[in-house]
This record gives structure tokens, sequence and C-alpha cells, in this order.
């Protein structure tokens, strides 16, 4: 089309930005279109601005994808940070937190999850994969419709515009060996059988708003082997290319146990007995041998990092460089929102990897010097990939055919302003978390965050202060 003919739908559906961050690095004076679907149709670089088409703010970032979220753990944050035990970790974390969990109702999982997904927007993300194992009832017996609490996480998701891969997690024992379920995890437990009938209940609804419908075994704890066998087959005959998550290696006990249970270790094991590849998304993975790391590199899983909760649990630091070393694909999600601000998970991750070695700027790249410019471009197609948003060789981004899927920062925020476009991206993830320094967010075309704010945030914001009010007391 020819940019001086453009028609007043086509202008509708174009941004022109000055500056752009492509899957190929950085560009100048870009075009960007899309269709009515909300899939860019063209990029073009080092063209004028065409006469009535919306001009950016500042740069023009790919949207962040959010790779892993259990939505009800937002309305707890920043209650667990206080001793309560002698010696406090991520074992007396996780007693605290399902004493919550046993509170959450369906009407508070939706304005919890509303709100989050509207902080997530606010904060850079633009899609986010829910790894869901509230299930049933707080007696542990299933609703009258066994989706109720997906479909709550559903319609949070359509109302805030942000995209959903959805993951129902399969959870059976409470450890290794095939151990009974303890009375606190009853709302979490399906048999697998189970499992594959709610992914055909949900199928439909996911479908209608061009939601992602996966899976996750929630850890081999938990997931006794058979019943990992045949999940995967089963959802695999659902949809061969649904995207499969599963918690692995996150903690030294969790690797002693699996040790004790099987002789191998958590990643090793999985490696020898599933049929792990690109659909798979291994989270956390922190424990591992350069053994571990270069055999899980090379199956194409995507290493799911969560920075800012692995340093609230106390987890541990995932060896980056060595992943990448050996080809390693990854992405950043938020897990348990003590943090919901995707440039601070780069950030973290940049700063644990720092921390370890005593240098700087780790995660830089040959082709790409600029630490945030390099790390972001990988999160993005990392993360893309783990939501089962990517075809084979598909480039993730701002590039033709993926969704219009963007984030606009501020040129004119105090951290950001007069600095050329690499060095704003630097400014916003290393300096500028307290004010933040996003003007716009886009997902699947429409502007869902405009001058910084969401539409809806003062009516969600409400709805989750009062939803959270039901469920403090658990402490």
């Amino acid at each position: 089309m020819a940019h001086d003919a453009m028609t007043a739908a086509d202008s509708a559906c174009s941004l022109f930005a000055a500056d752009a961050l492509l899957p190929t690095g950085w560009a100048r004076n870009v075009l960007v279109q899309w269709d009515g679907a909300g899939r860019v149709t063209h990029v073009v670089p080092d063209t004028a601005a065409p006469a009535g088409v919306a001009q950016a703010a500042g740069p023009l970032l790919p949207g962040m994808p959010n790779l892993h979220s259990h939505a009800f753990q937002r309305a707890f944050a920043g209650l667990t940070e206080y001793r309560g035990e002698a010696q406090d970790s991520f074992w007396s974390w996780r007693n605290l937190m399902y004493r919550f969990a046993q509170r959450i109702t369906p009407e508070a999982l939706e304005a919890i999850a509303t709100w989050l997904y509207i902080e997530m927007l606010e904060a850079g993300y633009t899609s986010v994969c829910e790894f869901h194992y509230v299930h049933h009832d707080t007696d542990g017996r299933p609703y009258a419709d066994d989706a109720t609490l997906s479909l709550a996480l559903l319609r949070a998701a359509h109302t805030a515009g942000i995209h959903i891969t959805l993951l129902p997690v399969l959870y059976q024992t409470s450890g290794f060996g095939a151990k009974p379920p303890r009375a606190d995890q009853a709302r979490f437990i399906r048999s697998t059988d189970n499992m594959l009938s709610l992914l055909e209940r949900l199928a439909p609804a996911c479908r209608a708003q061009e939601a992602i419908l996966g899976m996750a075994p929630h850890s081999l704890r938990a997931v006794p082997a058979d019943s990992l066998t045949a999940a995967v087959q089963g959802l695999t005959a659902l949809n061969p290319h649904a995207p499969i998550h599963i918690h692995i290696a996150e903690q030294t006990q969790e690797v002693d146990d699996c040790i004790a249970w099987s002789g191998q270790r958590p990643v090793q094991w999985l490696l020898e007995h599933a049929p792990v590849d690109a659909r798979w998304c291994l989270v956390h993975a922190t424990h591992m041998t350069p053994t571990e790391y270069a055999a899980a590199a090379a199956t194409g899983a995507v290493a799911g990092i969560c920075p800012t909760t692995e340093a609230n649990l106390g987890d541990g630091i995932f060896d980056m460089p060595l992943w990448l070393q050996h080809g390693g694909r990854w992405g950043v999600g938020s897990d348990s929102h003590a943090c919901v601000n995707a440039a601070e998970e780069l950030l973290m991750l940049e700063y644990g990897q720092r921390l370890v070695r005593r240098q700087r700027n780790v995660l830089a790249t040959p082709a790409q010097p600029e630490v945030a410019t390099a790390m972001a471009l990988q999160a993005v197609q990392g993360g893309a990939q783990a939501s089962g948003r990517l075809g084979d060789g598909q480039t993730a981004g701002i590039a033709v055919g993926q969704r219009a899927d963007w984030v606009v920062l501020d040129a004119q925020a105090v951290a950001l302003r007069g600095l050329p476009a690499p060095a704003m991206l630097s400014a916003h993830v290393f300096a500028s978390h307290r004010t933040s320094a996003i003007h716009s967010v886009w997902a699947g075309g429409q502007c869902r965050v405009a001058g910084g704010r969401h539409a809806l945030h003062d009516r969600a914001a409400g709805a989750f202060v009062a939803a959270r009010a039901t469920t403090i007391d658990a402490r």
C-alpha cells in the first residue's frame, strides 16, 4: 500500500515510531500496521511518517510475555515477610500460601486476577501463562461446573485485555514416591482422566477468546511417573502443539528428595523419562549440573526464570551464561507476584549474575552489547515460545504475522529524557522502577494502557482490595 494514499481505516491500524526494537535490533522511523484481528501486516523501517498516523511517544518495544503466574498469590504478596520459624525457607512460605489458598472463592479469584492482569499490562507484559492449580471448592469437592475457577481466570484476562495461556495443573501427590496428598492440598488434586476431561471442557472457551490451552504437571514430586506419561500422551492427542510447563529443580531439598527416590536429579530424570522438546517450559530449573544444562538446552525447551520470586523465596540463582553457552532459550515470569514489573525481572536476572560472577553486563552479547536490549529480545522470543504462540521457525516481537503487542516508552520521563533509544531502554530497565517510564501498552492491536494507566485501573483496584480483605486473615 502507498503510504501517501492511506485511508482513515488504515491510519486507525497504524503507528509510527521514531525508534523501534525489531527482532533484528533497533531501527529508525518505523511504520507498523496491523489488521482487524490484531496481527501485524507491515513493518516498514526508514520511512516517513504518513499523514494522519499516530506517532509513538517514545521508543516502541515488543510486549513482554509473562511465562509463569499463580494469580491468586498476588493477594498475599508482602504478607509473609516476617520470621515464623527459626529458619524460614520456601517450605515454610508454602505452608502459609496453602492456608491462604484455602480461602479463595471464584469471585475473589476473578477480582484478584483481573487486577493482577491490569497491573501486568501497566508494567509492560502483554501476555501471561497462568499456572493454575486451585481447582476445587474449599472442602476439596469439585464445583458443579468443574471448570469454575479456570473460567474465572479466562474472564479476568478478557476483562483486562491480556492474552492468556491457560495451564491447568495436574497435582496428585505430596512427595516423590506417590506420597498421599496433604489435607491442605485437597483443592489441587485431580486424576489424570479428570484433567483431560477438564481440558476438553475448556477448549471451546479458550478458542472463543483466542486463548492458548496447555497443561502443567506441577512437579515430579506431585505427579507420579505413570501419570506424567499418560497426561502428556493425552494432551498430545488433544493438541500436539499445546505447551507443557513444569516446576523443576527449584529447591535443593527437591533435588535431594528426587535422588533419594530415583537415584537421579530432577532434570536428569525428566529428560530420560519424558518427551521434552520445544513445547516444554522448565520453570525455575535453578539447580542443575553442567551436564543437565547442556542436555536440557539441547531439547529446545524454554527455561522459565522468575528472578524476583526466586530471590523472595531464597531459591538460588540460575546459571544463565552456561545456559546460553548451549543455545538455551529463556523467558521471565512474575510467579508469586511479589513484584509485577517486566523490567525489574530483567534487572534482577542480570544483577544476580553480576553478584555471582563479580562482573558487569553479563548477559550482553556480541550482537547486542546493550545488555537491556539483548535481554529483552531473548526474553520476548523465549516467552512467546513458552506461551504456545510461535510456529516453527517464527520470530517473536514486532514482526509480520505476530500479534500487535508492544510497549511505548515515555521519552519525556525524567529517567529517559534526552537519551538515544537504546539508552532509554537501559534506563527503563535499570533506572526507573519507582516511577514508571511506560507511556502506553498495546495487546492485539488494542491500546490497553494509555498515559501509563489502564482504563479499568480504579475499578479493578477496588475490587482487588475487597477480595483481599476476605483472605488475608488466613495468616
